[in-house]
């Protein structure tokens, strides 16, 4: 097993933990022990099947997909960085993780023979709600592109505590009243490619929905993904923005 997993798995009860697993997973655990993950990105299939350096995978891999058992699973969009095909049928084979990806994600499942697990598997849009345990999930508009027309962001309360994971999305400061407020942490693309926020977008996303806390993701696990955390910092430092840069495998705790 590793380190990573034994330290998610002996968090301790009665608070919240987010921990960042890389490009832009993170795992939830609520205060009594429950797990969400989100877009967990674990194996380098992005490389095998795109066949270049610039999906080389750049982070190590400090998770194995049947190393937690997770409560409820969310793949945001089908691009294998979030809907990872080597990882994902391994996260439900337990029979109990509940699977919730948007809707342009079933022909991988049906590739990938997931249907054996359907009563696993919800299929999400933006206006959805879904309880999974501890954690309220509602799903929320995002602007990926052509490319992902379907893709999503996830609105997660837990313990009395929002999580906003944008998704890959480009800024659209039209639709920041759809979020609920509150927000504690948004979680953000800064990499500026394949129709995402830029480190700018990003600090501008921040300023609109004044969370608690901002955290960058989408940088640092592939070349051609670019994204600059250096010059988020000095762009949120400026504005005077609350942020946490959260290295792989790191845990905040509220």
């Amino acid at each position: 097993m590793h380190d990573f997993a034994e330290r998610v798995r002996t968090a301790p009860l009665g608070k919240t933990h987010l921990f960042a697993v890389g490009q832009a997973g993170f795992i939830v655990k609520s205060a009594s022990g429950q797990l969400l993950a989100i877009d967990l990105y674990l194996s380098e299939c992005v490389e095998r099947l795109e066949g270049h350096k610039g999906y080389k995978r750049l982070l190590p891999q400090i998770l194995s997909p049947w190393e937690l058992t997770f409560d409820a699973v969310i793949c945001t969009h089908p691009h294998l960085d979030h809907f990872d095909i080597d990882a994902v049928p391994g996260m439900i084979a337990n029979g109990r993780t509940k699977l919730f990806c948007s809707v342009d994600c079933k022909k991988l499942v049906d590739q990938l023979l997931l249907g054996y697990h359907g009563d696993q598997i919800t299929y999400v849009r933006p206006g959805d709600t879904m309880a999974a345990g501890d954690f309220s999930l509602t799903f929320v508009n995002c602007d990926h592109g052509q490319g992902a027309p379907d893709a999503v962001g996830a609105v997660v309360r837990v313990d009395g505590r929002t999580i906003y994971e944008a998704g890959d999305t480009c800024l659209r400061l039209d639709r920041v009243e759809e979020i609920p407020q509150p927000v504690d942490v948004l979680i953000a693309p800064i990499n500026g490619a394949y129709g995402n926020l830029s480190e700018a977008d990003c600090q501008e996303l921040s300023a609109a929905l004044r969370p608690g806390l901002t955290v960058p993701c989408h940088y640092g696990m592939f070349a051609s993904h670019h994204g600059d955390v250096g010059r988020f910092y000095e762009l949120m430092t400026e504005a005077g923005l609350p942020f946490l840069l959260m290295r792989q495998g790191e845990q905040y705790t509220f």
